[in-house]
């Protein structure tokens, strides 16, 4: 499938949308915690298998962007978007398939492997032709985008407690439920599919510098490099602590509150949940379009530094201030979304446009480790604590000094990252050669 070319007066301004069509519908992966309950309970699965799915999902969004990652700079955006609706719109409709025959397996099969696979390559398919259709606000352009994974779950979330209410929570009403959301998505990713374009020449029209301005590196030369494994640590360590609030919310806020003249109710804790989505869907773009007037580097000092502040003031203060508590984890969320949305900017300032994608789809290795690292050292630690006796804000005490220590971690690999020596980059001709090759093909 060649990419498409915009043609004459094409607006750039309708690329984003078609990212967003895709992103809003991948976005339902932070949604799946609206159906362990009634899996939990017509399956007979325990919460860590009800998770399965969720997780091996994360870990093959992480592999699938690494490894397709080349691929999609090479066959552009449409062929992405494709692949994505056709795995994860799949994934569902496996799910529906092993939810009516009450096989487990198939749903973790459906929605974790296949729709995975969906995930990875759906969430980089747009980053490369946004920075190319954007160079002169790359952090807004896939802040736009991104955003939409980080708000994805405010639609899902009620969509899928509806149709669960409407259809039933029992194994049948389950695969109903993935029937419908796997053929809703087709259609709506479809619309991205179908609008996305690429630019006609290198530099698009109103779109500011040359898209091929300054050096440029290739992914294979990229990995090889010691800034591609600084951001790689930068990335990982924010993920880490993004997710070290965001996998355990609701018991946190309650568990915090627990021994106080003022707990936290069920009905306080959902909304707790739906604040730290808000807030990560605005840090996406927020953040990301911040960077572009105070350079990546620096947002991501604001990122590492103030979110290690957050933790601290959270770890000493949180359980005497509920304002306390929820304006620090709403700070370090708008953090965890902003550091995805920038990312690929950053990797644009360092590597340039030449194969951004297929970069930032090695570099989303590191959100598949912080997915199983954030979670594990939250739960672990809490449930150590909880077996020696302890109880409330004491059982995260621990896993917020160490997330403290993974932030700084994280600052000090920023403040390493320097221009990429020139042997990496890529000669001026065989970069022109390159690119006429890929226009020649799109014609």
């Amino acid at each position: 499938m060649s990419p498409p070319v915009a043609p004459p007066g094409w607006s750039r301004w309708l690329v984003p949308p078609a990212a967003l069509s895709v992103h809003l519908s991948i976005g339902q992966a932070y949604a799946w915690s609206v159906f362990k309950p009634p899996l939990e309970s017509a399956l007979g699965l325990s919460g860590t298998q009800s998770a399965l799915p969720f997780q091996l999902g994360i870990v093959m969004l992480g592999l699938s962007a690494a490894f397709g990652g080349t691929l999609v700079e090479r066959n552009g955006p449409r062929w992405a978007m494709t692949v994505a609706l056709v795995c994860f719109s799949s994934g569902f409709l496996l799910s529906a398939l092993g939810a009516a025959v009450e096989q487990y397996w198939l749903i973790v099969l459906g929605y974790g492997f296949v729709g995975g696979i969906g995930l990875g390559i759906g969430y980089i398919s747009p980053v490369s032709t946004l920075i190319k259709w954007f160079p002169d606000r790359p952090g807004m352009a896939t802040g736009i985008a991104i955003m939409g994974f980080g708000g994805g779950a405010l639609i899902a979330s009620p969509w899928s407690a509806q149709m669960l209410e409407s259809f039933g929570g029992d194994s049948s009403g389950i695969a109903l439920a993935f029937l419908v959301h796997g053929l809703t998505y087709a259609v709506f990713m479809l619309l991205g599919v179908l609008l996305v374009r690429v630019p006609r020449t290198e530099k698009p029209v109103g779109s500011g510098p040359s898209v091929l301005t300054g050096p440029q590196v290739s992914a294979n030369q990229a990995i090889r490099t010691p800034q591609f494994w600084c951001l790689w640590i930068v990335l990982c360590m924010n993920v880490t602590a993004g997710i070290g609030i965001l996998e355990k919310a609701a018991p946190m806020i309650t568990d915090f509150f627990a021994d106080t003249s003022t707990p936290v109710s069920v009905t306080a804790a959902a909304g707790f949940v739906a604040l730290l989505s808000a807030a990560n869907m605005a840090g996406r773009i927020g953040w990301s379009s911040t960077s572009d007037l105070i350079g990546r580097k620096n947002i991501y000092r604001v990122y590492l530094g103030v979110g290690a502040l957050m933790y601290a003031l959270i770890a000493l203060f949180g359980d005497s201030s509920k304002p306390l508590f929820v304006l620090g984890a709403l700070v370090i969320l708008s953090f965890y979304g902003g550091g995805f949305a920038t990312i690929p900017a950053y990797l644009k300032d360092l590597f340039g446009t030449y194969q951004v994608g297929a970069i930032h789809g090695r570099l989303l290795t590191a959100w598949s480790t912080a997915g199983v690292l954030g979670p594990l050292i939250v739960n672990w630690i809490a449930d150590r604590q909880e077996e020696a006796g302890r109880h409330g804000a004491s059982l995260y005490g621990m896993s917020f000094v160490i997330m403290i220590g993974l932030l700084v971690v994280g600052f000090v690999a920023n403040e390493l990252v320097r221009p990429v020596h020139p042997r990496h980059h890529i000669p001026a001709p065989r970069e022109a050669a390159h690119v006429r090759r890929q226009q020649s093909e799109s014609a």
